[in-house]
């Protein structure tokens, strides 16, 4: 179940403001508007663990395949309370009927026993993974992967390619992660660094904190194998889908990192998404979505440049 209460009064305090200020603010999208919809049904769940948050989704398109595929990373401030992997089930679902399927991950929050560091990552890429050990299973073209992630989702979307370039070192580090063609981030926070500085972030900074853990002698630079722009260059093309109107994720954070990834050498592109908040970025029908989708419809048709 979502658990979107944290969100809901700090994108509804935002928005109130925003619109007393501004009385031709566009009228923005909440989190009910998203999640009192019908709900449509993944086509199975597997276990990567023993955890209830262990769990990847499948939404597989009907046919032989193989299929190109979506892993899809939820956000929800890397706190299981806030969010889980069913708030992308709207999305999901329509990528699924455009023939796409999607590995939509969950992972335990910061908040769960074993979150944090190094948990919350671990899990990220195990359930990442999990995609190329039943991709024959499921008729999944794994040389065809694009990582789309949501919010908090959309850091540990990049941070799942970066991890490539882990030092052996890390407790993170695996010897051969799955390959990702291409990165959608939609309203992302990639930047540790940045969103722990960033009072007016939706998330709060002491959610950073939490995510990262204490320094140690043995990990004394706590940002080294969390935060995207420390593994840099990615060496994939990135899109950022940002809204003009995203109360909870400020424009700063989007922006901030593609000049660091462009300076490190990486091609990445921002989309800013007029009349746009924050919820907007994962409901179907909308302007924003539709920009997302196209971006991922063109990189699973493109060559992958790691393959």
């Amino acid at each position: 179940m979502v658990r979107l209460i944290r969100f809901a009064l700090v994108a509804s305090a935002a928005i109130v403001s925003a619109t007393t200020l501004h009385a031709d603010a566009p009228r923005l999208l909440t989190w009910p508007d998203l999640t009192a919809r019908a709900r449509p049904h993944a086509d199975a769940t597997l276990n990567y663990g023993t955890d209830p948050y262990q769990r990847v989704d499948l939404w597989r398109p009907a046919g032989k395949g193989p299929f190109p595929v979506v892993l899809m990373v939820h956000g929800g401030c890397w706190t299981t309370s806030v969010a889980d992997r069913t708030l992308m089930d709207w999305i999901a679902a329509d990528l699924r009927r455009s023939g796409i399927a999607v590995w939509n991950i969950d992972y335990r929050g910061v908040d769960r026993p074993g979150g944090g560091y190094p948990g919350t990552f671990a899990d990220a890429g195990a359930a990442a993974d999990l995609l190329g050990a039943k991709a024959g299973q499921y008729g999944l073209d794994i040389t065809r992967v694009v990582a789309v992630g949501h919010s908090a989702g959309g850091h540990l979307a990049l941070w799942l390619v970066g991890r490539g370039r882990l030092p052996a070192a890390s407790p993170l580090h695996v010897e051969h992660p799955l390959r990702i063609a291409h990165v959608v981030s939609l309203g992302g926070l990639p930047d540790l660094e940045a969103t722990a500085a960033a009072k007016d972030n939706g998330c709060g900074t002491a959610v950073v904190g939490q995510l990262v853990g204490k320094a140690t002698p043995s990990h004394p630079d706590v940002y080294a194998d969390t935060s995207v722009p420390r593994l840099l260059p990615l060496g994939v093309p990135q899109d950022l889908v940002n809204g003009e109107d995203d109360t909870i994720i400020p424009m700063r954070l989007g922006t901030g990192y593609v000049a660091k990834a462009r300076a490190a050498g990486d091609r990445v592109a921002l989309h800013r998404v007029p009349a746009t908040g924050h919820v907007e970025l994962i409901a179907p029908e909308t302007v924003a979505w539709a920009e997302a989708k196209r971006l991922i419809v063109a990189a699973l048709k493109s060559p992958s440049p790691r393959t």
